[in-house]
């Protein structure tokens, strides 16, 4: 059989493995700085630009998109192209897929600090990025499968099963979170409001983790841990079972993000069911690359690209056994909204894409550079430092989080709340937190050592910039082998392949999201329900750009607890006129549904002094200052636009009430102004802090007038 000549691209695997090295590190150091302003929160929030709510989205999007996408691209060129055997179709495509990408995590690491995000998890991106995001998506998936067709092997490996999966989902995911109304160049609402916006969010949100940072990285485990082991993977069936079921499952379990929230129950269910039968697929998965293993154990204490492997699978097994125990509702009423699901994550994002990734990098990086690595003593030592570090960061975390769940919930003989006030579990918590701090500095010193090591090896060897390989041509016809298995099939037919898993990973979300968006009874509206005045909506959109949201949620859980702390339950019609939601997915800080009504209001001056000093107002408070809100001109000239978009979304403004909104915006600001004059603060009228002031007295006002309007019937 005559052999074919031709080359792989190790130059793109190089770019993107500098780029998973560099970004690593900064999105580590950014996620120690956010930890620590936690700890030391009048040194280390430098407002505005490096406050809290600002960089913590930074950090999740440098992690996710940065390191781990760059990871995921990085293992996809070089095994695509081996596993196929053949060049990428287009060099030019890799070209802008790498660049194009870069500036995209550019963007990103410059619009965030400044505030210019829409506020949903993982997808904080403006709306220009965002198609951004989309064509360099599509350039990738085009090469990709540009390279499939060409391709001199016949049956698709599993690994390129979970890159196709991979490839369509987050397209699909990426464009339905991301329908949006710009408004401005850098701003926009989202299409959707209230419960509709928070399923489509954690619809994404959580597909987002199983899409993006588990179907990949599972393509890259069939790849390279029986590479680095030297052995086949351990069940051909096995990897079957895992794919399909995992693809059909993963997409139904978004809403156990939303249990005893206002999402319908009837959701919460589905989400419930389907979350728990997750542990199966995935669990199938880490079976299958631990025996991968069988033969070699030997080798694993000796070889620490192993190590760093098996602790990665190790790490994926603990967190899809614990993701399915915590979407379980009496485990969920204790975990969510505390520090237990940074636990979580961290036990995924550290240990199995961060070990992963690594030792993919210690493996791939002498091979295209021709040498060996330039300290295994090194590699060693950050293999112990690294995971030293995940222990040190996971165990306080979920300590923490027992810790917080208990105080928030226990009541005393009298049946008062032992713990009414929210900062006496913050100030109970820095230990854990200047724990949690210590365990991310040795992850990034970890990573601070593989970067001088791998640079170092990079130094001392030369680039196979296209190395040379040979295979027969693929055969024209194919003929059944006798005893094939019936899968052998659809791997043979890529783009059959592809639209199966389309297929697969509509239904659920078709399943549960039009119903919920055309049943109106599954959101039950309240007359005493109002949009939001001109200043209270831009207030809210400068509660929007702060990221208020990573630490304070708006969502009421029908917990005695939580009603005795904040007021009464949220509902689903409460949020008809938010666009985009605000619930919030971590309480740092006390929940804000109720804040400006009953019990809970407190007076402007409160509010403008808390906004000041938070922490001379709430001794032990980690809050960062928003002092700088007193200086900051609100720019009324948005208001126009901002009321003709809601109008555009459904919110019922009155016909041409874009051209008098300024004129009520001036007035209910200088009734604010007027009040905090008379406690001898001055201020202009026209100021942010002022907006935002009236953002927060209007929560919850809505639901005590429905209340009081139920007394008087």
């Amino acid at each position: 059989m005559q052999l074919e000549k031709f080359s792989y691209d190790n130059k793109i695997v190089r770019n993107f493995a500098i780029a998973t090295i560099i970004w690593g590190v900064v999105g580590m150091l950014v996620g120690l700085w956010i930890a620590l302003e936690l700890v030391f929160p009048k040194e280390l929030n430098i407002q505005p630009w490096f406050n809290f709510g600002r960089i913590r989205p930074l950090h999740t999007n440098a992690v996710i998109f940065a390191f781990v996408g760059n990871g995921i691209f990085m293992g996809v060129y070089y095994s695509l192209q081996r596993l196929l055997k053949t060049r990428m179709a287009s060099d030019w495509l890799s070209k802008i897929h790498f660049w194009g990408w870069q500036l995209i995590i550019v963007a990103a690491a410059i619009t965030l600090p400044l505030g210019i995000t829409t506020s949903k998890e993982y997808a904080e991106l403006e709306w220009p990025i965002d198609i951004a995001i989309a064509i360099i998506w599509v350039v990738f998936g085009w090469n990709m499968f540009a390279t499939i067709l060409k391709r001199r092997e016949r049956h698709l490996y599993v690994a390129i099963w979970f890159y196709i999966a991979t490839f369509v989902t987050v397209a699909v995911l990426h464009i339905v979170n991301s329908f949006e109304l710009p408004i401005s160049f850098l701003k926009s609402y989202s299409w959707y409001a209230g419960v509709q916006d928070a399923l489509v969010q954690w619809w994404y949100g959580h597909n987002a983790v199983a899409f993006f940072l588990t179907t990949p990285y599972l393509g890259l485990m069939y790849y390279f841990l029986p590479k680095a082991a030297n052995r086949p993977v351990y069940s051909y069936k096995l990897s079957i079972i895992h794919f399909w079921a995992l693809i059909f499952i993963y997409i139904w379990a978004g809403p156990h993000h939303l249990l005893y929230s206002a999402l319908p129950n009837w959701a919460q269910s589905l989400g419930i069911v389907f979350s728990f039968t997750l542990i199966f697929p995935s669990w199938g998965g880490m079976i299958n690359g631990l025996l991968t293993l069988r033969g070699a154990w030997d080798r694993v204490r000796e070889d620490v690209i192993l190590k760093f492997m098996v602790v990665a699978v190790t790490a994926y097994g603990m967190a899809t056994f614990e993701g399915p125990m915590l979407s379980l509702k009496t485990i969920n009423a204790i975990s969510h909204f505390t520090d237990w699901t940074i636990a979580h994550v961290h036990v995924g994002g550290l240990g199995w894409n961060g070990m992963l990734t690594f030792g993919i990098l210690y493996w791939l990086i002498p091979r295209i550079f021709k040498t060996d690595l330039y300290s295994k003593k090194l590699a060693n030592i950050h293999f112990w430092i690294a995971t030293l570090g995940i222990l040190f960061y996971a165990i306080p975390m979920y300590w923490a989080g027992f810790t917080q769940a208990s105080m928030w919930k226990q009541f005393n003989d009298n049946g008062k709340l032992v713990y009414p006030q929210f900062v006496e579990t913050v100030t109970y918590l820095k230990p854990f937190l200047a724990t949690r701090s210590f365990g991310g500095a040795l992850f990034l010193i970890g990573a601070l050592i593989m970067m001088y090591n791998l640079f170092k090896t990079i130094a001392k060897g030369k680039l196979v910039a296209n190395e040379e390989a040979e295979a027969p041509a693929l055969e024209k016809e194919y003929h059944k082998h006798e005893g094939e298995h019936w899968h052998r099939w659809i791997e043979r037919k890529p783009v059959q392949f592809l639209l199966l898993s389309l297929v697969v990973i509509l239904i659920g979300g078709i399943v549960e999201m039009v119903p919920t968006f055309l049943v109106k009874s599954n959101i039950p509206t309240i007359s005493s329900v109002k949009p939001y005045t001109p200043l209270e909506l831009q207030g809210r959109d400068i509660y929007v750009r702060e990221g208020c949201y990573t630490c304070h949620s708006q969502m009421i859980r029908p917990f005695r607890s939580e009603t005795e702390r904040y007021g009464e339950y949220s509902k689903a019609g409460e949020f008809v006129y938010d666009h985009p939601f605000q619930w919030g997915s971590k309480r740092t800080g006390p929940d804000l549904a109720r804040e400006g009504a009953g019990d809970n209001r407190k007076s402007d001056l409160w509010h403008f002094n808390h906004m000041d000093d938070p922490q001379a107002v709430t001794e032990g408070s980690i809050m960062p200052s928003y002092s700088f809100m007193i200086d900051n001109v609100l720019d009324t000239s948005t208001t126009p636009a901002k009321i003709r978009a809601m109008q555009t979304l459904g919110v019922p403004y009155e016909k041409g009430y874009d051209k008098i909104a300024n004129i009520d915006l001036m007035k209910q600001a200088g009734q604010i102004a007027g009040n905090l004059a008379k406690d001898s603060v001055n201020v202009p009228a026209d100021r942010e802090i002022i907006a935002i002031i009236a953002y927060l007295q209007r929560l919850g006002t809505d639901i005590e007038k429905n209340k009081m309007a139920e007394n008087q019937k």
